[in-house]
């Protein structure tokens, strides 16, 4: 699944055509709300037809990886980073002191990732705005945990939310670098959604302690299992959110 908003591999991958049906269409309606995107966009297409213009003859010879849009841009893009690295190499060296390392510090934490993001992000995608349509629906607990066991063997049970009021309406299979995810709606009488998300690892098997974050109007609940990493995506500041996180003992 591509993030959101789109990282420029995305974006390369969108210009190259080898991203999945969905999420060329989901590329498609982020590109129409944002001109400035896909403005870019378009530019780099034009160079990739260019280019594929300029090298006609070329392509009748047999694929030469080295002539490829993408590994042109991408090669570019690494020359840069190099440099950068270099600028940021020298300016370290010069830049002796306590202020020079609490900024290294900060860096180091800016560049990992924020776990359980994809969660998030699946939420807001599929649960507020309702971009694509579920692949199950239901109003049944039993038919939506048979439903996550054929794609999740061995994974935890999901849980129980009637006390606070909350049942599974809905889950989508999502995809992710290490392999494939499910979302799993719930819903109240009144509307309000929460989400169940189930993932593998990231690399190298990195298990989750438990743990909470919150971003903008969300709250994540995280944890992991045999297997598996696993969050509750929860809208903050809403009556139902104690209630919830009580009813999750988190």
């Amino acid at each position: 699944m591509i993030s959101m908003p789109p990282s420029d591999s995305d974006l390369h991958a969108y210009v190259d055509r080898q991203l999945s049906e969905a999420d060329q269409r989901l590329m498609d309606t982020y590109l129409a709300g944002h001109p400035e995107v896909a403005a870019r966009v378009r530019a780099w297409q034009q160079d990739a037809q260019h280019l594929r213009t300029a090298l006609s003859g070329a392509l009748q010879r047999p694929a030469n990886p080295d002539l490829d849009p993408a590994m042109i841009r991408q090669r570019l893009k690494h020359r840069s980073r190099r440099h950068l690295a270099s600028a940021a190499v020298l300016l370290l060296a010069v830049s002796v002191g306590g202020f020079s390392g609490w900024k290294a510090r900060e860096m180091t934490i800016l560049s990992a990732v924020a776990p359980m993001a994809d969660a998030l992000q699946a939420y807001r995608l599929f649960a507020q705005q309702g971009i694509l349509p579920a692949d199950y629906q239901t109003g049944d607990e039993q038919s939506m945990q048979g439903w996550l066991d054929r794609y999740f063997t061995q994974a935890n049970r999901l849980p129980d939310l009637s006390g606070a009021g909350f049942k599974p309406v809905s889950g989508r299979l999502l995809s992710t670098e290490q392999g494939a995810a499910a979302m799993v709606v719930y819903q109240d009488p009144s509307g309000q959604k929460i989400s169940f998300y189930v993932r593998p690892p990231g690399p190298k098997n990195f298990l989750l302690p438990r743990g909470s974050r919150r971003d903008g109007e969300l709250q994540a609940e995280y944890w992991s299992g045999p297997g598996y990493n696993y969050a509750m995506v929860i809208p903050s500041d809403t009556p139902a959110a104690q209630k919830l996180k009580q009813t999750l003992n988190f």
